[in-house]
């Protein structure tokens, strides 16, 4: 791969004048990305037992989002707005749907993600960790979705095995014996960042995207002692058992330790970039893909893992879909600066193109918040969109202050639509959608225009219907 000559020039991005930063061309950009982590999980954001020092220092040395928003709120579709610049009313997935013997349903043949924009500008792109858009041999694998190398879990179901007996290194699978009847030796996570660190010494001295799906801290509750031990006896606990792949006893003693060890290994990738000395060169953000779950033992009300919003993963509310956001790039973005931009998983492609010197497709829903993080005017969006087709269906938009949440569209011809006003109740405790008619009337209105239907996806009870017909 040839090396990009990290020159001195502004960024594309609309807004940015000549007085902004000056930014290095094509830098590395490494996206880590948490798995059902909490807003209120990480130090930064209030969490008061679990020890989070490396994602802390990131906030501290870089920029924090209060309003950034996960693509959906389970993994393949919020995944899939990450990939493809698209919210999940024109996201080609949009939901966890599985397929046989391994896998989740692939994007069509053709979809453009931002790692093969990248790929095709001259980056070295890698992945490490959980996919789930697409299960092996498929047309959007990892490897047929630009990446130059992948290592972890393909499939979601599988993700739930942190003691598995294989994981995926490109098209191979690499055999861990040493699990096998269900043993416990080889811890997944190990693996992944043995394969993510040297993926970045080898590609040090060369421009590289770098994606980073962990799957910490998602169910099942497992993570080697020498994590857990801090834990054990503090929270006072009875021994569970059951659950998902002999989750361990202990859960919140698990769970904590699963956090932390997510927060150490988000240290020791900044530790090795700065090490090789190309921290000035590199941008890293941190986040997580949906709301925090109950599953396997988990108790997020015991953390507080939603901090003051409503709602886990699988609702609509701000706790299944508010995100932590932290963007770290020493030199360029301000150390401890704040920023409320409302934001969202589908913004990350523009802002990537930004970065890279070139075009965003011109079709997506993101926009790029590079301006945001040099501290200049941000464009905003006019409103930010989600829809869950599981649980009878839902639905939700924001708009400036406003929040509006609509359920059971798939079962309910003329379900009801909640409204919030975030800036006085951002618990969405108080339903003001008798109060104010015409931004009710406003917000449903852009529930009907920002779904575009797809049959392999029917959302609404109508679609739902014509497709029962036609079966």
């Amino acid at each position: 791969m040839k090396k990009l000559t990290p020159v001195f020039v502004l960024a594309g991005a609309a807004g940015l004048t000549a007085c902004s930063p000056k930014l290095p061309e094509h830098p590395n950009l490494i996206y880590i990305l948490a798995d059902d982590l909490g807003y209120g999980d990480i130090g930064v954001n209030g969490q008061k037992l679990i020890q989070t020092p490396n994602i802390d220092r990131l906030a501290a040395e870089g920029m924090q989002f209060s309003q950034h928003y996960a693509g959906s709120t389970v993994c393949a579709p919020s995944r899939c707005c990450l990939m493809t610049g698209m919210h999940t009313g024109h996201a080609v997935v949009r939901g966890n749907r599985p397929m046989k013997p391994e896998g989740q349903a692939p994007m069509p043949e053709g979809t453009v993600t931002i790692a093969q924009l990248l790929h095709d500008a001259g980056y070295v792109t890698g992945m490490f960790g959980k996919w789930g858009l697409g299960g092996p041999g498929s047309v959007s694998e990892p490897m047929n979705a630009g990446f130059d190398e992948f290592y972890g879990y393909n499939c979601q179901r599988h993700a739930h095995r942190y003691y598995t007996d294989y994981l995926w290194h490109n098209r191979e699978r690499d055999s861990l014996p040493e699990n096998r009847n269900n043993q416990m030796v080889t811890y997944s996570q190990d693996k992944i960042m043995e394969h993510l660190l040297q993926f970045i010494r080898d590609n040090h001295d060369t421009t590289f995207f770098l994606y980073a799906p962990f799957t910490l801290p998602h169910a099942a509750l497992q993570v080697p002692d020498e994590d857990r031990e801090p834990y054990m006896g503090q929270f006072k606990e009875t021994p569970f058992r059951g659950g998902y792949y002999r989750a361990q006893e202990y859960p919140k003693a698990t769970y904590a330790g699963m956090v932390s060890r997510l927060d150490k290994d988000v240290g020791r990738i900044v530790s090795l970039v700065r090490k090789l000395g190309i921290a000035d060169h590199t941008l890293v953000i941190f986040t997580s893909d949906n709301g925090p779950h109950k599953e396997g033992g988990a108790d997020p009300d015991f953390f507080d893992s939603n901090g003051i919003f409503r709602g886990y993963k699988r609702d609509l509310y701000e706790g299944g879909i508010r995100e932590p956001f932290i963007v770290w790039w020493p030199g360029i973005i301000a150390e401890g600066s704040h920023s409320d931009h409302l934001s969202a998983f589908w913004d990350f492609m523009p802002t990537a193109c930004d970065l890279a010197g070139i075009s965003s497709p011109e079709d997506i829903d993101g926009i790029s918040y590079l301006p945001a993080l040099l501290g200049r005017h941000q464009p905003a969006h006019d409103y930010l969109y989600w829809e869950f087709h599981e649980q009878g269906g839902k639905q939700a938009v924001r708009k400036g202050d406003w929040k509006a949440v609509r359920l059971h569209v798939s079962s309910k011809e003329h379900p009801a639509t909640e409204l919030y006003n975030l800036a006085v109740d951002s618990s969405e405790t108080h339903d003001v959608s008798g109060e104010e008619p015409e931004i009710l009337k406003e917000m449903e209105a852009i529930m009907e225009t920002a779904h575009t239907p797809d049959p392999k996806w029917p959302l609404l009870f109508s679609e739902k219907k014509r497709g029962e017909q036609s079966n």
